[in-house]
């Protein structure tokens, strides 16, 4: 006996007859309409192909495709015709009962998280799976994507797994590349795109890669400064420095720690470069006061620290953005360094929002400065960009997948 005959006369034995139609055709409709999809995306053609345009159209509606800024400090989603769906940092609370059985409990993810820090009891850990912009942590990068991507992105027999466009830092290792593209297949990406940082940067900034002249993008992120120098739709010449706002952070604590004697965790530095940060001398001094342990007494201890003290603790990774700015200059092509002389440098990420970060640069290469509208989001936009334009534009753009 057919499953079709089977199904119908079990049905004619548990309802009425002037049911069985009614239920037949409701109950059928989903996988019919499964089908027919089914039928239809299987002969859509491949890239180049003919029928592109009209196939292509018809999957992109059924699918949520991604783009992704996985970060040191943020994680930032865009999703294809939404746009940035989801902007969070990249912490994980995890516990670390020993009776888990070597099981990751997870307990917050993202902003949660981060609002852990410095705060969590003994058996659980808030960790940052991302170091200098590539995976520190395989198994909990993997379950931060896993959540992130649920949030934005739900998984039905009419929206297929997504397909990822991810970012990486220029001067990671193939190994770090590859980690990555795991990271996001085992979080659930159907395929996997990866792009370098610079170019995805300058796509988001709006510079005109593929025309013949140069530009200068500099994004400056949580855990690298990259530098790069694009032309004709490719990288140039491009270097990577382990420098970044955490950095940034790590100076403040150190200096408040050898000249205060007081210990303060990561979120107090963060807000103190926030409000009184500056890269650039100023005649207008501000101060802030800060809360923390002093080292000799153990105690909780107030003081105020100066905006030109925050300026001397940030001189050393300053001084490192600048050489890494200078060392590409000087490894730039002379047609495209005129280019970038007319044009200036962008500046993008997340540091770029260090106040007069953009007047140091100019006064240290003499060359004009531009801060990209809304820096924080130049990357993932730029890889938004990438995402719309899989098949259209240059398959040079991408690095890896």
């Amino acid at each position: 006996m057919t499953r079709k005959v089977l199904f119908l006369q079990v049905t004619r034995n548990s309802f009425p007859d002037s049911k069985i139609p009614f239920l037949v055709y409701h109950l059928r409709l989903p996988y019919v309409l499964l089908k027919a999809v089914k039928a239809v995306t299987k002969y859509v053609p491949k890239r180049g192909g003919k029928g592109n345009l009209m196939f292509g159209s018809i999957r992109n509606y059924f699918s949520n495709d991604l783009a992704i800024d996985l970060g040191t400090a943020n994680t930032l989603i865009y999703c294809r015709g939404k746009g940035m769906v989801l902007n969070e940092p990249s912490v994980v609370a995890v516990r670390t009962d020993k009776s888990n059985s070597g099981k990751l409990d997870v307990r917050a993810v993202g902003q949660e998280a981060k609002n852990m820090l410095g705060r969590v009891p003994g058996n659980i850990d808030a960790i940052r799976p991302m170091k200098d912009g590539v995976i520190a942590n395989f198994t909990v990068t993997e379950q931060m994507l896993k959540s992130f991507i649920k949030k934005v992105h739900t998984p039905s027999i009419f929206t297929p797994r997504p397909r990822i466009v991810i970012c990486v830092p220029y001067g990671s290792t193939q190994v770090e590349r590859r980690a990555i593209k795991e990271s996001a297949e085992a979080a659930g990406a159907k395929q996997v795109y990866l792009i370098e940082e610079p170019m995805a940067a300058a796509l988001g900034a709006g510079l005109p890669v593929s025309e013949a002249a140069g530009s200068m993008v500099i994004d400056i992120g949580g855990g690298t400064t990259e530098v790069g120098v694009i032309s004709l739709g490719g990288i140039v010449y491009a270097c990577s420095v382990r420098v970044g706002g955490d950095k940034f952070d790590q100076a403040i604590i150190d200096y408040i720690r050898r000249n205060y004697g007081m210990q303060i965790g990561e979120p107090t530095a963060e807000r103190i470069k926030k409000e009184i940060g500056s890269a650039f001398v100023s005649s207008e001094v501000r101060e802030f006061e800060v809360k923390g342990r002093n080292l000799a007494e153990g105690v909780p201890r107030s003081f105020t620290i100066s905006s030109n003290e925050v300026l001397e603790a940030l001189t050393e990774p300053l001084n490192q953005v600048v050489g890494a700015v200078k060392k590409a200059l000087e490894q730039t092509p002379p047609e495209l360094g005129a280019d970038i002389a007319v044009r200036g440098l962008m500046l993008t990420g997340g540091g770029a929002l260090l106040k007069d970060l953009d007047r140091l640069l100019m006064e240290e290469t003499g060359l004009p400065v531009v801060v990209a509208d809304d820096p924080l989001s130049c990357v993932v936009r730029g890889c938004g960009i990438a995402l719309e334009g899989i098949g259209k534009i240059e398959d040079s753009i991408f690095c890896f997948g």
